[in-house]
């Protein structure tokens, strides 16, 4: 009767420790295809990795923004992709049941304003084996450079391209303004 109850203990702390080991997998496997579609823009694949909302933090600048999971494929992704954007995993792993990956991130618009790809740490919480929380720590975010360039595209805009509406659509997260943003870089790229 011992032995029965021992096999059958070792068979349950067996079979729990597998499903825990799954879990990790799926949530690291879940973060890489999240990653892949951001890479590749991709709303089909991205639309079963989130739950229905979603929040963006980035702490070290008292940023949050609360998404539907329709907004953020119909605005943000659409936004990020206008810059043709490359994400490269650096380094992932589990930590405390969230995914913590290092991330490069480099598109049009980063290399004009910084000049580099950005590093950035992304934390990824879940519920429900769905993405719920994105909390973003940059790692080698240039704020000075950032803004200087900023500021030049944008009076530079206004003085030879006012019709772009720049001061408008520099923080307009929508596919629009992101055009409108892409344009003025093009332009300041060519005619300066």
């Amino acid at each position: 009767m011992n032995r029965i109850l021992i096999i059958s203990l070792v068979f349950l702390v067996g079979l729990v420790s597998c499903k825990n080991s799954e879990k990790t997998i799926d949530k690291l496997q879940i973060a890489e295809n999240y990653f892949m579609a951001l890479d590749e823009s991709n709303s089909t694949i991205m639309e079963d990795l989130l739950a229905d909302s979603l929040i963006t933090t980035i702490p070290q600048y008292e940023y949050e923004v609360r998404y539907s999971k329709d907004d953020y494929l119909g605005n943000w992704l659409k936004w990020d992709s206008v810059f043709e954007p490359t994400y490269k995993v650096l380094e992932m792993n589990m930590e405390n049941g969230s995914v913590k990956a290092k991330v490069s991130k480099s598109d049009k618009r980063i290399i004009f304003f910084m000049g580099k790809p950005f590093v950035t740490n992304e934390i990824l919480r879940f519920k429900d084996d769905k993405i719920i929380e994105l909390e973003t720590e940059y790692i080698n975010f240039e704020e000075e450079t950032w803004g200087k360039n900023r500021t030049e595209l944008l009076n530079w805009t206004k003085e030879n391209h006012p019709e772009l509406n720049l001061d408008l659509n520099i923080n307009m997260q929508t596919e629009s303004g992101g055009k409108q943003l892409l344009k003025a870089i093009e332009r300041y790229e060519t005619e300066k």
